[in-house]
């Protein structure tokens, strides 16, 4: 880690946000509850708040000195409380709101990281309703596809599909949800993850689900996914993963840390699929685990990441 200088956590309050109205509501609560907690171990003095989107306003009153958002999905992940929190002139931890509103958008990611020459799979955006565009879509990138949502993450509503039936059905869940869906070719490979802490990429960890792939269940409850932390990769292969997440994390405008999630083919290239900039912070989740790779556990994990806010505020500060 680059260095920062430390902060005296029993001077320093922070409110961990946590839980929320989006689908993925129960998981944001387990990473909050894991951040506070952690946060508390290192001397932090620390108060969790189930947040509703009516009562930001209210954090200026508590007058805290840095926020923890451990709010995953819509109005957490996706810049909305960020400029919130920007136009009311509270300090907080991870990426600012263009970058996470960016970051949220499965379609602006790939874009931006085509523009940065990030390898990214090639895509299709089909609009509900769009029958045609559906059809080319399937005709360009199938005839096995991946549906997702364009703005959702904890792989809700994401299909693997291997045949039309399945296309149709996968499109038909993205669309009960939202109105677009995003369609990408169906890269079949190992799955790996790379954490970025401060713009330097951490050690790649390889997913090994035991259900079809990286699902909710798999990624939240299920006991029998593995987590290999530097997984036996060529040196190249694994330093190109490290440059690739940073590239993609630098893209995207990024600050502070990141999860950034791809695919290794059958033929060893690597296929970056999107940043998350509030990923997980339960005892499953992935850039926990890429930092314990660098001998970082998991309270000094979430004491960087508060000392970076607050460095970057004391910045910011009028002398």
């Amino acid at each position: 880690m680059a260095d920062v200088p430390p902060c005296k956590p029993s001077a320093v309050r922070v409110a961990v946000l946590m839980g929320g109205t989006s689908a993925e509501r129960e998981v944001s609560l387990m990473s909050g509850r894991e951040v506070a907690g952690a946060l508390r171990r290192s001397g932090f003095q620390v108060d969790e708040i189930d947040l509703n989107p009516a009562d930001v306003d209210r954090l200026v009153e508590c007058r805290f000195d840095v926020v923890f958002i451990a709010l995953h999905g819509t109005f957490g992940e996706d810049g909305a409380l960020q400029q919130r929190l920007d136009d009311l002139g509270i300090l907080y931890v991870g990426s600012g709101a263009r970058a996470s509103r960016d970051a949220m958008d499965k379609v602006v990611s790939k874009r931006m990281f085509v523009a940065s020459g990030v390898p990214t799979p090639p895509w299709e955006v089909v609009p509900a309703g769009d029958a045609a565009a559906a059809q080319a879509a399937y005709d360009r990138l199938g005839p096995e596809t991946v549906v997702k949502p364009i703005d959702e993450g904890s792989s809700i509503a994401i299909t693997l599909a291997g045949t039309p039936d399945a296309y149709a059905k996968g499109l038909a869940e993205v669309f009960a949800i939202r109105d677009r869906a995003m369609v990408e070719p169906w890269v079949h490979g190992r799955e790996l993850t790379v954490g970025v802490l401060h713009a330097e990429g951490l050690p790649v960890v390889e997913i090994v689900p035991h259900q079809s792939f990286y699902n909710y269940h798999a990624k939240y409850y299920d006991d029998a996914t593995e987590y290999l932390v530097n997984p036996d990769l060529p040196v190249d292969l694994e330093q190109a993963c490290r440059r690739w997440s940073v590239e993609a994390h630098r893209a995207l405008g990024c600050r502070d840390f990141s999860r950034v999630d791809m695919i290794l083919d059958e033929h060893g290239a690597a296929h970056v699929l999107e940043v998350n900039t509030i990923p997980g912070f339960t005892t499953h989740s992935l850039l926990p685990k890429s930092a314990s790779g660098a001998g970082i556990d998991f309270p000094s994990l979430c004491r960087y990441i508060v000392e970076l806010a607050l460095v970057r505020g004391r910045s910011a500060a009028p002398a």
